[in-house]
């Protein structure tokens, strides 16, 4: 593999060591938020939340074939799937990592709370290893890229798996005093990130909640549980590393970037628009991925949506003279 040249992407806030040092005590005091250094609780958390949903994927055909699937559960899971996983690809990812709006305060704190319902980790942790990802995109440094171990099948095979999750098991974090400084400032955006082990009870009790009170059963509440919680949390968290592994592999480049990232279609609607990877690395901080007519992008449509209500401002929308820049 040859490793495209270097570049620091002017979205990616660093600090000198003076500002590290007064950013400090201002840093969470629990698990990574404080060292990032992932303790092996930590890992052992990680891999029930990975492995506890995925056995229930791999058990939703003869759940569903039992009866054990009902209208209410595909609501709840939908609904869940939708504030979740738009709570990531608009708020920790095209907010909070990318800047590519600027939200009132009642709307960042919703956005934070409804990616962390994800479980894809607290909001500042998941944002300094995206923001890392970018400054060192398919090179040396990057947290999750599949060509780490070279271009041979063998290689490609191994680097795939290893930028889908196993990457998240790796003890030493990407620092958060160096790569999302601005976050660290922002109490709000602390508090919720320290919450996160609450959030992620949240997330998997709310559903049951949820069907309980809609069937009126214990039956409805179990049911629910199994497909808004376990399967959901699942799906979501599969789709996500996708983009990290998938989409730099494979797809279309239209775009001009520095790295191997690439357009997925099949992803497009699952992944609420994230799969237009590669234009979202030839210009990351705009607010639309999917910039071709047919780009089917559900969190482009959701941020045009607060604009309107008046949620939002500063939106950073594609400009054409810039897209046009950018074209392969």
């Amino acid at each position: 593999m040859t490793p495209p040249p270097a570049t620091a992407l002017a979205e990616t806030p660093v600090t000198d060591a003076s500002t590290s040092t007064a950013l400090k005590d201002r840093a969470p005091a629990a698990g990574t938020m404080s060292e990032d250094i992932q303790s092996r609780k930590e890992q052992v958390a990680l891999a029930l939340f990975i492995g506890i949903p995925f056995l229930a994927v791999a058990a939703a055909i003869p759940v569903a074939w039992g009866g054990w699937l009902g209208w209410t559960d595909i609501v709840i899971a939908l609904v869940m799937y939708a504030i979740s996983g738009h709570g990531v690809t608009v708020g920790f990812h095209r907010c909070f990592t990318h800047k590519s709006f600027k939200p009132n305060r009642g709307l960042k704190i919703a956005l934070a709370v409804a990616g962390s319902l994800a479980i894809e980790g607290p909001v500042i942790r998941w944002v300094s290893d995206h923001r890392k990802h970018h400054k060192f995109s398919d090179r040396d440094g990057d947290p999750h890229s599949p060509w780490r171990y070279g271009e041979s099948v063998g290689a490609l095979t191994k680097g795939l798996f290893y930028a889908h999750m196993i990457w998240m098991f790796d003890p030493e974090q990407s620092p958060q005093r160096k790569y999302a400084p601005d976050l660290l400032k922002d109490t709000d955006i602390v508090r919720i990130s320290r919450a996160f082990p609450w959030l992620a009870l949240v997330s998997m009790v709310l559903p049951a909640v949820a069907g309980g009170l809609l069937t009126w059963s214990w039956f409805g509440a179990l049911t629910a549980l199994f497909w808004g919680s376990l399967v959901r949390v699942a799906l979501l968290h599969h789709v996500t590393w996708s983009i990290n592994s998938i989409c730099h592999t494979v797809g279309q480049r239209p775009f001009k970037s520095r790295d191997k990232s690439g357009n997925v279609w099949w992803l497009a609607i699952p992944s609420m628009g994230e799969s237009w990877h590669n234009l979202h690395h030839a210009d990351p901080t705009c607010a639309r991925h999917g910039v071709l007519r047919g780009q089917v992008d559900s969190s482009a449509r959701l941020i045009w949506l607060f604009e309107k209500l008046g949620w939002i401002h500063t939106v950073r929308w594609p400009v054409k003279e810039r897209l046009e820049a950018r074209r392969t």
